[in-house]
């Protein structure tokens, strides 16, 4: 029946396109970002571990490629402020325990979730090899592309403010790992792919990442695709 067809008292229901996502309800919403917090928590720590331990996650084989360079100043920044912030905190509060030694936990809680979400970045670069490309963000993204879902890697400078990590652009359902709100490279998918980015599951066809070394990530790449 086509459009002109169809009865006034049985209205056409436009079909939602495969690429959207059904709406989420707000327990969904919850559920997702109970997760999120909870793998962050585990993964802050995790991270210390690697850093200490000197086990980075690369595949046997591949190149490791950081993304942290954006952000790592500000990073810092936030770390040395609040390890000092702890003993003037300590110092102001001392003679009142019941308030001290909160105040105390919650500040070496603090600094120790921002060292790990650095060592998060440090330990878990992104990765080219024999097997594909991954791609990290810290300890809330790990993304596999085979090579055999690969269609072209290129160079691609872009920049957007305020922007849902999964939008629509002319390449498709594009999924932006971004770094202070930047991507450097555009990989194109031969077909939609679900896949698991940090707000749910979502299914993409493109997916745009930072790294600091652009021209060895794209040398990297040319080793295993032309």
């Amino acid at each position: 029946m086509s459009a002109v067809d169809t009865p006034l008292d049985s209205p056409a229901r436009p079909e939602r396109s495969p690429a959207t996502p059904a709406p989420r309800g707000w327990r969904t919403k919850l559920a997702t970002f109970a997760r999120r917090a909870w793998n962050m928590e585990l993964g802050v720590y995790q991270s210390v571990y690697r850093f200490v331990f000197r086990r980075p996650r690369v595949p046997v084989g591949a190149s490791a490629f950081r993304y942290h360079s954006p952000v790592l100043t500000l990073l810092v920044v936030f770390i040395v402020l609040s390890a000092v912030e702890i003993p003037i905190v300590d110092l102001i509060v001392h003679r009142w325990t019941w308030v001290r030694i909160p105040l105390l936990v919650l500040g070496i809680w603090g600094v120790t979730w921002m060292l790990g979400l650095l060592l998060g970045y440090l330990t878990r670069p992104h990765a080219v090899g024999p097997a594909g490309i991954r791609v990290r963000q810290g300890t809330e993204l790990d993304l596999d592309l085979p090579w055999e879902v690969v269609r072209s890697v290129e160079r691609s400078p872009h920049r957007v403010d305020k922007s849902p990590a999964v939008v629509d652009e002319p390449e498709g359902r594009t999924f932006a790992a971004r770094i202070a709100n930047e991507t450097n490279v555009l990989i194109r998918l031969e077909h939609p792919l679900d896949v698991r980015v940090p707000q749910g599951r979502d299914r993409v066809e493109a997916v745009r990442l930072w790294t600091d070394d652009l021209d060895g990530f794209l040398s990297a790449v040319r080793t295993h695709i032309p």
